[in-house]
């Protein structure tokens, strides 16, 4: 199976539904963290959840497939604009992440292969940033989740936000229902961290406001990132989905 087999139909946030776009520019301010381990179960099934689970696990580790594609993607974008290539995190990427259906199936790889190895993603460098749907401040970058409601069927948007590599953090806006203008604000920790800062919560609120400079974030991504971890070893898809207990926990 190709990389972008689970990725099979592209969705662009700004193109393709100006509406959603709109109402998420007018929640973003009002969007609070809630404790969602009840909440969001009419939103998401567990099988989601790991899903966004094992994507942030691939997303902090700059040695995975996704972290390979980065570099590769930043360094094409460089030797096009005849710029210096320096650390893909600088600048602000795009990362998509897509929640195929359970039972979705696939030729040449299992479903659990390609999620262990971050298949369903994608990534780009934000290179005009007045299309963004939020303030991103350095440090952060863009998300868009995209859901598989049936097999075979296309992807739908399912939320927008900020993954904060320093925190190792999803911040996300989580559509119930566009329509009525319903969204839940989730914050996904990484599972295999256990011990975080007590104030974390505090401080990914400051910095998404603007509030906090990413120097003063505690950088626990340093922990499963293998570049700056030699010691780490990533989880497995079967790892990640058998830990219910790490699933959004606040």
């Amino acid at each position: 199976m190709e990389r972008n087999a689970i990725a099979s139909s592209r969705y662009c946030l700004q193109q393709n539904d100006s509406n959603v776009r709109a109402k998420l520019e007018r929640l973003t301010n009002n969007a609070q963290i809630m404790e969602r381990t009840t909440q969001i179960v009419g939103i998401l099934s567990k099988f989601h959840q790991s899903v966004l689970n094992m994507a942030l696990i691939n997303i902090c580790d700059s040695e995975s497939h996704v972290g390979q594609e980065m570099r590769r993607q930043y360094n094409a974008w460089k030797q096009l604009t005849d710029e210096t290539s320096l650390n893909p995190w600088h600048d602000i990427h795009q990362f998509t992440i897509f929640l195929p259906h359970p039972d979705q199936t696939y030729e040449e790889m299992t479903l659990a292969e390609g999620l262990t190895r971050g298949y369903n993603i994608e990534v780009e460098p934000v290179k005009d940033r007045s299309k963004l749907v939020y303030d991103i401040f350095p440090g952060g970058h863009f998300v868009i989740v995209l859901k598989q409601s049936g097999v075979d069927e296309d992807f739908k948007i399912a939320a927008t936000g900020v993954f904060v590599r320093d925190l190792a953090i999803l911040s996300l806006d989580a559509i119930v229902d566009p329509d009525k203008e319903e969204f839940q604000a989730i914050a996904i920790k990484h599972p295999i961290i256990r011990d975080y800062p007590p104030d974390w919560e505090s401080k990914l609120r400051a910095f998404l406001k603007g509030e906090l400079p990413k120097g003063d974030l505690p950088p626990v991504v340093k922990y499963v990132d293998r570049a700056l971890n030699d010691s780490y070893r990533t989880p497995t898809w079967k790892d990640v989905y058998a830990d219910s207990s790490g699933l959004l926990g606040l």
